[in-house]
């Protein structure tokens, strides 16, 4: 195929190297790519890390892009079928031109087909590129323009490459809008679609057509870097370079290299059959049989590739279902040890709330206790005061009956001029009392009453009672008849104490 020579020698060494040219020159460098472009290290080194900003930056947009697509795809909107203007599909190259070419030359030649976009003219290499409206216009430009005379060259007009790749490993339910959805996060993509054969049925490859070939260049790098999926199954895509085949205008005679020698080496036969057991049909049949050795070691390696395949997605969907099974015991585990501590966390708060309830009834139970030892030591200091009294009113009655003639009656029936007449010279006895007698008739009488009461803290009080009564009384001896607190001689007016101090029980 001698066309290569003429149209890859300018295409892939001038369309590879000069699209990024014009891409980044003519396009105002917004790629980053070739001149004008942010990427290129500059001279003090900051070009690389701005690439490496750049590229964390759009990994980030990626995958925030594949985040928003990973939910169902259950109900995908249809694709659109009207034809994109000014697509990839229709841009063109025309080859073999002169260095004195001009863009408005390329335009006028062109412009009686359709609107014209995105020209770009190289002279130094002697080509161009421009994207035609329409796929039909940029059909019948390139049929008329194709091989005519320029200057005296023949003009070379040509699809230029797509930006596009072939994804294959496919399961069989990815359909075009899947394929593109998942594609479309690499960037504006013109046409997707899965491949199918004469029964509709999918092949497990497809064809995605980007808008730019840095997209496609993204697409693939990323997919051979890492695994891509599009459905549940975890089947990867294989994404690899597409080779397009120009099947539209074939290989026409015109572009033959004629003045070759092999050419007409070649030309000098015609179309035969060969002669059963002559040398051409010897030959002939090696070269059949080894096409046929081709044909069955690809249809072995086609049955050994379909098999590894079936073990695969066997051991796959095994693999599957024990990882499902070890999450769910996972989970399972998760629950029992958030059972089990909710057990203890339980257990503990009744063990709290039992030892407040216990130490509340402890707390309640003492302050009964000490409110009952209050009242009964209250009734018993009662009772002890009440004693007292008696006590005190017998002891004066019995004073009263032996000193001042009046032992028959009671201290609380003798009259007030009476009552004044204890303790006087001329009305009642001014004998002392001997202590040592009267506390031990005290004592005896006291334990007798309370039926053998011993406090020692209630017998200092009655002894400091007694000793009070006994010097009030005693006071005073030999004179006026004293001035005790049960004599009234030097205070006639005032009124006796006692009934008061019995009141006060």
């Amino acid at each position: 195929m001698k066309m290569n020579d003429p149209i890859h020698g300018s295409m892939d060494g001038g369309m590879d190297s000069t699209m990024n040219e014009g891409i980044g020159g003519g396009m105002g460098g917004g790629m980053g790519i070739g001149r004008g472009g942010g990427m290129r290290g500059g001279r003090g080194g900051r070009g690389g890390i701005e690439r490496n900003i750049a590229n964390r930056s759009q990994d980030d947009r990626l995958m925030e892009r594949i985040m928003a697509i990973s939910g169902p795809t259950h109900d995908l909107p249809p694709q659109e079928t009207t034809e994109k203007k000014f697509s990839g599909r229709n841009r063109l190259y025309i080859g073999n031109l002169t260095n004195d070419v001009t863009d408005e030359e390329i335009q006028q030649m062109f412009q009686q087909y359709g609107e014209i976009s995105e020209l770009f003219v190289n002279k130094e290499k002697n080509f161009a590129f421009l994207r035609m409206d329409y796929r039909v216009n940029a059909e019948k430009a390139k049929h008329e323009l194709d091989g005519t005379m320029r200057k005296g060259r023949a003009l070379k007009v040509r699809f230029a490459p797509y930006s596009q790749i072939k994804v294959k490993n496919l399961t069989p339910w990815v359909s075009n809008e899947l394929l593109e959805r998942a594609f479309s996060v690499f960037g504006e993509i013109e046409r997707a679609i899965v491949i199918v054969d004469d029964r509709g049925k999918s092949t497990g490859e497809g064809i995605v057509e980007f808008c730019r070939k840095p997209s496609a260049q993204l697409a693939l790098r990323k997919c051979t870097e890492g695994c891509y999926f599009l459905t549940a199954s975890l089947r990867p895509v294989v994404v690899e370079p597409f080779e397009q085949q120009d099947d539209i205008d074939g290989y026409p005679d015109k572009t033959l290299p004629r003045k070759n020698p092999e050419f007409f080496k070649a030309r000098d036969i015609g179309p035969r059959f060969a002669q059963i057991g002559s040398f051409e049909h010897e030959y002939g049949t090696r070269w059949k049989q080894l096409h046929e050795l081709y044909k069955q070691k690809e249809e072995a390696l086609k049955r050994e590739m379909a098999m590894e395949e079936e073990k695969l997605e066997a051991q796959m969907e095994f693999a599957r279902y024990e990882h499902e099974t070890e999450l769910l015991r996972e989970q399972l585990r998760m629950r029992e040890a958030d059972r089990e501590r909710q057990k203890r966390e339980w257990e503990m708060k009744e063990r709290q709330a039992e030892e407040q309830r216990t130490r509340e009834e402890e707390l309640r139970r003492r302050q009964q206790e000490e409110m009952a030892m209050r009242i009964r030591r209250q009734e018993e200091e009662l009772h002890r005061r009440q004693q007292e009294n008696n006590l005190f009113m017998q002891e004066q009655a019995m004073r009263g009956g032996g000193g001042g003639g009046m032992g028959g009656k009671n201290y609380d029936s003798v009259s007030n001029s009476d009552r004044d007449g204890y303790g006087q010279p001329d009305g009642g006895s001014s004998m002392p009392v001997d202590p040592k007698s009267f506390m031990d008739a005290y004592n005896s009488m006291d334990r007798g009453s309370r039926g053998g009461y011993n406090d020692d803290r209630s017998q200092i009080m009655d002894l400091m009672d007694m000793r009070v009564d006994m010097g009030n009384m005693g006071g005073g001896r030999g004179g006026s008849g004293g001035s005790g607190r049960w004599q009234g001689g030097n205070d006639r007016n005032r009124q006796d104490d006692y009934p008061n101090k019995r009141r006060r029980y």
